[in-house]
């Protein structure tokens, strides 16, 4: 009996044509934008993710509190210095305490003025090996820098790219950084960052040099011995810095960060701007639901005549409600199968777009039933509610005022 009903108010669907799109026009939007951007929005959840843990799990990043736009550490109240390297290095489990350095620097190459960030390389081995173990470093040209290299420098790959400086730059060519020449001895592969993509990496004292920077750091990376003790060797750290500043809890002028942190934070933030598009979606929802109780008022109105017949030869009240409600809740189907339809190749497309502009990164979306079925399910119930009122009134019809209309 129930399919009798589906299949009749499909073909008034189909019999009012384009009406019948026009309706469905909100929900195809909502629908589209809620698949097409939460899936884009997981997506973007899971590369960013898979990024921060490739950050090693044995270490963290101290750092002074911040005042201002610029690179992390650059705009502090107080820099970081020596001292507060070796009060790190006397907590129990740390194995080692890396100072870094993260500035803005002046870059010129074939007449062509550009900025960009620059970030040091220590002098020891050791600390040096740390480094690139954190950044996790790839080369599409050249070799790393180590503790001789001197007036030398690594690029991100945006430097590779003869667009940014109307030509190409090669290992073995000549940058001048804030008035000084240095040689091109790598180009790195392109990563999922863009602080990494345009980045320059410069020894230590060269950098110092240039800047005219003195006993100071904006980082401070601290390897842990024992990554399972990561949370204790953090709390730590933080007992001792506040002793040392003489701070109260809460009052704290540094950050201590660990990857788990980073993630967190980013999920925190991915998961506001995916309440935030729910929203946006549901406002279409609602103009779609409009939509389809003003087209189910207007059929009711046309089909009085069609309506005073079905209860002229014996339809009851109850057979026409169902008829007029599963012809609103099919609109809302339709329109919501379409729209998760839209909405996934819209998502696709634009993870391809990203993953062909940043190929470093793991941007890719997965095919989510639960959030298809949802969405489709959400978008039937709209279309069933929409129509409730509109299938009531035309229940209600003396089939003699129908007939006579």
């Amino acid at each position: 009996m129930i399919g009798s009903y589906f299949n009749l108010a499909f073909r008034n669907i189909q019999k009012r044509g384009a009406r019948s799109w026009l309706t469905m026009i909100g929900i195809f939007i909502g629908i589209a934008a809620v698949v097409s951007l939460i899936s884009l929005g997981n997506g973007l959840q899971s590369a960013v993710t898979g990024q921060f843990s490739r950050l090693d799990p044995d270490k963290l990043i101290v750092q002074n509190a911040e005042t201002g736009f610029g690179p992390p550490g650059s705009t502090a109240v107080s820099k970081l210095n020596e001292h507060d390297k070796e009060l790190l290095e006397s907590v129990n489990g740390v194995d080692e305490v890396v100072q870094r350095l993260v500035r803005v620097v002046r870059v010129e190459y074939n007449e062509a003025v550009d900025f960009s960030y620059v970030a040091n390389i220590p002098e020891e081995k050791k600390e040096i090996d740390i480094i690139y173990d954190a950044l996790n470093l790839e080369l599409e040209s050249g070799r790393l820098l180590t503790a001789n290299d001197r007036r030398k420098v690594i690029l991100g790959s945006d430097f590779a790219d003869p667009e940014k400086f109307d030509k190409e730059i090669k290992v073995g060519k000549k940058i001048n950084i804030q008035g000084e020449d240095f040689e091109v001895l790598g180009i790195l592969k392109k990563a999922g960052t863009f602080q990494l993509n345009s980045i320059i990496i410069m020894p230590d004292k060269d950098m110092r040099r240039i800047l005219e920077i003195g006993d100071e750091f904006d980082i401070l990376v601290v390897q842990i011995q024992d990554q399972d003790e990561l949370d204790t060797v953090s709390s730590n750290i933080e007992k001792k810095l506040r002793s040392d500043r003489k701070l109260d809890v809460g009052e704290e002028d540094f950050s201590i960060q660990t990857p788990q942190q980073s993630v967190q934070t980013i999920n925190t933030v991915l998961g506001a701007i995916n309440i935030v598009i729910a929203g946006i979606a549901a406002i279409s929802l609602l103009v779609g639901g409009i939509g389809i109780t003003n087209t189910m008022y207007t059929s009711v109105l046309e089909r009085r005549k069609e309506i005073g017949i079905m209860k002229s030869v014996g339809a009851k009240n109850k057979d026409v409600l169902l008829i007029f409600l599963v012809e609103s809740a099919l609109l809302g189907l339709v329109g919501g199968i379409i729209g998760a339809i839209i909405g996934l190749g819209l998502a696709y497309l634009a993870a391809f777009a990203v993953s062909t502009a940043l190929p470093g990164l793991n941007f890719a979306v997965s095919l989510n039933p639960a959030l298809l079925s949802l969405a489709v399910g959400f978008s039937f119930a709209i279309g069933a509610l929409s129509g409730i009122i509109p299938a009531y009134q035309a229940s209600r019809l003396n089939p003699v005022e129908a007939l006579r209309s």
